[in-house]
């Protein structure tokens, strides 16, 4: 398998008994959001010290709020560096999003889609990068309003990576629901999307409310429909690293594992059509 066709599984602390006894072999690189792990201590603390010195691991912010008008939390910021530091992850995404203004909101905003949105962004995106000292990937998110715009989702995204040169990690999975929710085609919306700006992929499941409302939740298996746009994505991307993100209705491993199992399968055969072709 291709280097860049690698696949992971988000890293839950209910997960950690099981994985530090064995990680296995079809999971490449584990994903954790660090707020969530920055001041574990005790046995969960060593147990995921372990794995880390002996597994890849990425990490996927949820409070940096890049967004959000209120100034960066910079000793929130050297935090996420000392722990990228202390177990050696070159990988830091976050959400193309907003979570804070004079207080915490809990959860991740939409932005408002303009182009005052996007140069406010990219000017934080320097300010971040310059004291992580690594990219910062950005993720489009799933939204369910979008106030004040100016521009469409595409329109921004594209703006925001152009403006900030930085990465992007490609959701899938909320391509999908945001296709469903806001009635746009996500066939184009993959195709638009900048090869060489995207670093990784999530996938997911999520929630139907009704035919014209699904919620993002990763909390179920993934379905048909995403699957087939994951294997749209490697046809035009590649087969690249890719996250199986499962936060909550968390199966047996065993049953992850199948998921696993085939996004490998996808990347594999994207690698085959490509060398033919080639």
């Amino acid at each position: 398998m291709a280097v860049s066709s690698l696949a992971g599984l988000g890293l839950r602390r209910e997960m950690l008994a099981e994985f530090s006894q064995s990680v296995p072999a079809q999971i490449d690189f584990f994903e954790v959001a660090p707020e969530n792990w920055m001041a574990l201590g005790g046995k969960y603390g060593k147990q995921f010290r372990a794995l880390t010195e002996r597994h890849a691991f990425f990490c996927h912010g949820l409070s940096l709020s890049i967004g959000s008008s209120a100034p960066l939390d910079i000793d929130f910021i050297k935090g996420i560096k000392a722990f990228l530091d202390l177990h050696g992850i070159a990988v830091y995404s976050e959400h193309l999003s907003y979570c804070s203004g004079s207080g915490h909101l809990y959860d991740l905003m939409p932005m408002p889609f303009t182009p005052e949105a996007v140069r406010h962004i990219a000017g934080r995106v320097k300010q971040v990068e310059d004291i992580i000292e690594r990219p910062l990937i950005l993720e489009n998110i799933s939204f369910y309003a979008a106030p004040g715009a100016q521009m469409t989702e595409l329109e921004f995204v594209l703006a925001v990576l152009e403006e900030a040169d930085c990465q992007l990690l490609l959701d899938v999975n909320n391509i999908y629901v945001n296709s469903i929710n806001h009635n746009y085609d996500a066939a184009a919306y993959l195709a638009a999307m900048p090869t060489e700006r995207i670093r990784y992929l999530h996938v997911a499941g999520h929630y139907v409310e009704a035919p014209d409302l699904i919620v993002d939740t990763h909390g179920a298996d993934i379905v048909d429909p995403v699957w087939q746009l994951l294997c749209d994505c490697y046809a035009l991307h590649g087969p690249l690293p890719t996250l199986l993100e499962r936060d909550f209705n968390i199966p047996p491993i065993g049953e992850l594992l199948q998921e696993i199992d085939r996004i490998r399968d996808y990347q594999a055969a994207a690698i085959r059509t490509s060398r033919r072709a080639g």
